[in-house]
């Protein structure tokens, strides 16, 4: 009676939180056949998913190191891990409507870390939840716990950190894609007796997590970007080099 778009959509909502009850009344469906439909799927997702590299007898680095170091920024950023039934979790990563290339991008990043694992969106005001369930998303973002990440100690385990290390640049695209941005600013002076006004492109990174911004700016540092701290919770780059760099391996949201 209901196409997969629908079903997809109802256990999306669920996942993110929404009752069971909320959901039947929005979308006109059964708590009982929304209840059905998550245990057969999640069922069918737990029998065809992919192996989970890190809950191997020997854990090994994810297939694609550099799409899971930008998925990392992502998830820090703008990311959330939710648990759902039966011991599957949802990845929720928020995405702006105003950046559609950044949102396909987010898309690929987490078809690519569980290639056999569904990836829908979900659209709310302003914005898509890009969501995939799996039960191994912990597993692969030992970050996640209860309550927000600015309220409890966030830091990289040594596999991670060996990821971000060999690409650094594609964890910077990561954070910025989700918490950052490139603009225009403007000065003016007087030369000669004349007003003249200047532009200069920056880029700003806004997370209210001191350990993420630490992870950011010493990431920076091995990259040789100079930056600054425009307050506790803003990072700026706006030296010309820097910038350049920036625009070379990151550019602006599109």
């Amino acid at each position: 009676m209901y196409d997969m778009g629908t079903r997809e959509r109802a256990l999306a909502l669920v996942g993110q939180g929404r009752s069971m009850n909320s959901v039947s009344k929005e979308l006109g469906i059964s708590r009982a056949a929304i209840r059905s439909w998550q245990i057969r799927i999640e069922l069918l997702d737990s029998r065809r998913a992919n192996p989970c590299p890190r809950c191997s007898s020997a854990p090994q680095q994810p297939d694609d190191p550099a799409a899971y170091s930008y998925l990392l920024g992502l998830y820090l950023g703008d990311g959330c891990i939710s648990p759902s039934r039966r011991g599957v979790h949802f990845l929720r990563i928020a995405c702006a409507d105003a950046w559609p290339g950044l949102i396909d991008a987010c898309a690929e990043a987490v078809q690519t870390l569980r290639p056999t694992n569904k990836v829908f969106r979900v659209q709310r005001q302003g914005c898509q939840y890009v969501t995939c369930y799996s039960k191994h998303w912990p597993c692969l973002f030992p970050q996640h716990g209860p309550g927000k990440k600015h309220n409890r100690e966030i830091a990289l385990e040594p596999w991670q950190q060996t990821i971000v290390d060999a690409y650094p640049w594609e964890f910077i695209r990561g954070l910025i894609h989700s918490d950052g941005c490139r603009i225009t600013n403007w000065t003016e002076k007087t030369i000669a007796g004349e007003r003249k006004r200047y532009e200069y492109p920056r880029y700003f990174f806004t997370n209210l997590s001191g350990d993420i911004i630490r992870l950011f700016t010493s990431t920076l540092d091995t990259l040789g970007i100079e930056w600054k701290l425009a307050n506790s919770r803003n990072v700026s780059i706006a030296r010309k080099a820097s910038v350049a760099l920036m625009d070379t391996h990151v550019g602006p949201k599109y």
